[in-house]
């Protein structure tokens, strides 16, 4: 009996010390979960932000960005008088000596038409619409004389690509005019200076600058399909200085093969991008003396090897390292020199397909690019890291399409020309915007 009642005291004990150790497991179990959620909840919602470009801002799509844009800037060409049938043809460069004095360099000008009716295209297909809704209806750099615009293509014969070899074909005075390549605005978008006096010179002007390191603030302009650079006094009445053979392509001191964007060194002396043709970055000193050259010929596409380069349509000087980057476009990819022309590293753009219009780099040691085919405005550090993106395609004021050209000012206001939309636009900072997602503001050395 004594036996049979110690048994049964022992499973009872047993049996109560399993429970309350299951008790207290559970209990242990549940305070575990309970430490493991609780702990997660407050963290997110203490670690929650926004990633807007204004961090506090309520329904925000940032389809500018960092930026408002200024609409209505700048006065179309259709309010200048006898020009009411004509409007901006391919906006192709953009640069602002200061907020009251902006050159935008232009493709001549398009009929100033207004946006169609949308109607079936029925000789095409079943529901084949033009326009399409909310998109942009004509491209403008397709529109812009001249042709023969891309890598690899004759510039000899680039109007009678644009006239085309079927009729209808293009004509001069009714599909485009050749005029107002270069004009100046001021902050408002009035136009106050009209370089009409130098159209018949330029045959397709790519992008426009000024030194930072230039005192004089003269005014460069490069051609592709004059394969020169051209040098203005500032106030435009003169031209000083011709880099290259106008109108002969080649691949020396004295030539070059539809160049594209230049950069600065500190020391004044320029890199010139050579280009949709060439395949080489060319070094002149600050007075326009040749010093030396480096690229080599590449295989368009799927170029890997250092130092080989398609369609080099851009260049970017570092001012604090004099690295040199340069836009391999074709290749996808960006690679880093050194002042003597030295391959030292490469970063690839992680899209297929990419195509880059260009690279920049402002006071703030970031470059800047455009993706023509994603229509992103992307700003990086000079390791290749994202750092913000911005850009939609639309056809309303903000939006972005082949963004050919930027510029910023002493303010931070943003410009941009759009080769596709046939655009130029203004933006100002978002008040309240993250300074690393704004473009950086240029280096200003020799003036301000």
């Amino acid at each position: 009996m004594s036996r049979f009642l110690g048994v049964a005291l022992a499973l009872g004990v047993g049996l109560l010390i399993g429970l309350l150790g299951s008790q207290m497991m559970m209990s242990k179990s549940e305070s575990s979960v309970s430490m493991s959620i609780e702990p997660s909840v407050q963290t997110t919602s203490a670690e929650l932000i926004s990633f807007s470009a204004v961090p506090d801002a309520i329904g925000a799509q940032d389809i500018s960005g960092p930026y408002d844009v200024v609409e209505g800037w700048p006065q179309d060409l259709a309010s200048l008088p006898g020009h009411e049938d004509w409007t901006y043809g391919g906006a192709r460069g953009i640069y602002a000596e200061s907020p009251d004095r902006v050159f935008l360099l232009g493709g001549g000008e398009l009929p100033n038409i207004q946006r169609p009716q949308m109607r079936q295209l029925t000789d095409i297909g079943p529901n084949v619409l033009f326009p399409v809704g909310g998109l942009p209806w004509r491209n403008a750099n397709l529109a812009t004389p001249p042709g023969s615009g891309g890598s690899r293509q004759d510039p000899s014969v680039g109007m009678d690509a644009w006239r085309g070899s079927e009729p209808p074909y293009r004509a001069l005075g009714v599909d485009a005019r050749w005029h107002h390549s270069i004009i100046v605005v001021n902050r408002e978008g009035e136009i106050i200076e009209d370089w009409s006096q130098w159209d018949d010179l330029l045959k397709r002007p790519h992008s426009i600058y000024i030194s930072p390191y230039d005192s004089e603030k003269r005014v460069w302009i490069v051609d592709d399909h004059s394969h020169a650079v051209y040098i203005f006094s500032n106030d435009g009445q003169e031209l000083v200085q011709t880099l290259g053979t106008p109108n002969v392509a080649g691949a020396d001191a004295t030539h070059f093969n539809r160049p594209t964007f230049l950069a600065w060194a500190p020391d004044g002396s320029v890199y010139v991008a050579d280009g949709y043709n060439g395949t080489r970055v060319a070094k002149f000193d600050s007075e326009g003396n040749f010093l030396l050259d480096f690229g080599l010929d590449g295989n368009p596409g799927s170029e890997t090897r250092p130092g080989y380069m398609n369609n080099v349509h851009g260049v970017a000087v570092d001012a604090k390292t004099e690295r040199v980057f340069v836009n391999d476009r074709d290749n996808h990819r960006i690679q880093i020199f050194d002042a003597e022309g030295n391959y030292l590293s490469e970063w690839s753009i992680n899209v297929s397909p990419s195509s880059l219009h260009f690279i920049q780099i402002g006071a703030d040691g970031h470059a800047v690019v455009f993706d023509r085919n994603t229509h992103k405005m992307l700003k990086y550090d000079l390791e290749g890291r994202l750092i913000y993106s911005w850009g939609t395609i639309g056809n309303f004021p903000g939006t972005l399409w082949g963004v050919h050209g930027i510029s910023t000012d002493q303010e931070g206001n943003l410009y941009v020309a759009e080769v596709d939309a046939g655009r130029f636009q203004k933006f100002r900072p978002r008040e309240g915007a993250n300074p690393a997602t704004l473009i950086g503001k240029p280096v200003y050395a020799a003036w301000e």
